[in-house]
């Protein structure tokens, strides 16, 4: 059994969870606690990789970062491509999985009372004082749950890395790309392990959500 999907995949799995965990906090946050113009479009926009087929998805990505584009071009200069790498990869999957992390970090800071906000700002709390020991120790099940399902989705990504990252063994082929390529070899075999390693796994995430949010509703 090559490892080697297993280990890219952990390692994109875990680089794109804390990239969302930051970018979700952030804007779970602002669509809790703030109301502005184009509030409702912030967040379509952040919703709609859920709605959108992953190749779609990882067109606009490769439109948007590929070597043609102006960012792809500074980042060639810069000595770090991210089409057909691993990083390509990374991004891809913190995309497709980033409203996750946003919707459960946005239900998680509307479950927090904002009266205990307020008496801290009466005793003259600023707002990061607030928010880092009022707001995030009481919304820290929600960000949890939504860490545990972006790396569960980022995990599983097929179609964005597929497009951003391309397949090539050893470098950046993650599990559910091995997968497909082992079913075009007729590798059933192999397939079948990888499946039920990443149902498994899946099972077990969603396990582990669900019992977060009881115990945040409750």
């Amino acid at each position: 059994m090559d490892w080697f999907p297993f280990l890219l995949s952990a390692q994109v799995a875990t680089l794109a969870t804390g990239i969302n965990l930051v970018v979700g906090i952030a804007i779970g946050w602002l669509l809790a606690r703030r109301s502005f113009p184009g509030w409702d479009l912030l967040g379509a926009i952040v919703t709609i990789p859920l709605v959108l087929p992953p190749t779609v998805l990882g067109y606009y990505l490769l439109i948007a970062l590929g070597r043609a584009s102006p960012i792809g071009q500074a980042l060639e200069a810069l000595g770090v491509p991210l089409v057909f790498t691993w990083r390509g990869a990374v991004v891809a999957a913190a995309v497709s999985s980033l409203p996750l992390m946003i919707q459960s970090c946005r239900a998680a800071f509307e479950g927090v009372d904002r009266e205990l906000e307020q008496v801290a700002r009466t005793l003259g709390r600023s707002e990061w004082e607030v928010f880092r020991t009022i707001t995030l120790p009481l919304a820290w099940r929600g960000i949890l749950a939504g860490m545990i399902l972006s790396f569960a989705r980022a995990l599983g990504d097929f179609g964005a890395t597929l497009m951003v990252a391309g397949n090539i063994p050893g470098r950046t082929q993650t599990l559910a790309i091995a997968v497909y390529d082992a079913v075009q070899a007729n590798d059933l075999t192999r397939a079948g392990i990888l499946v039920a390693i990443l149902s498994i796994f899946g099972i077990l995430a969603l396990v582990a959500a669900q019992q977060l949010g009881r115990r945040l509703v409750a």
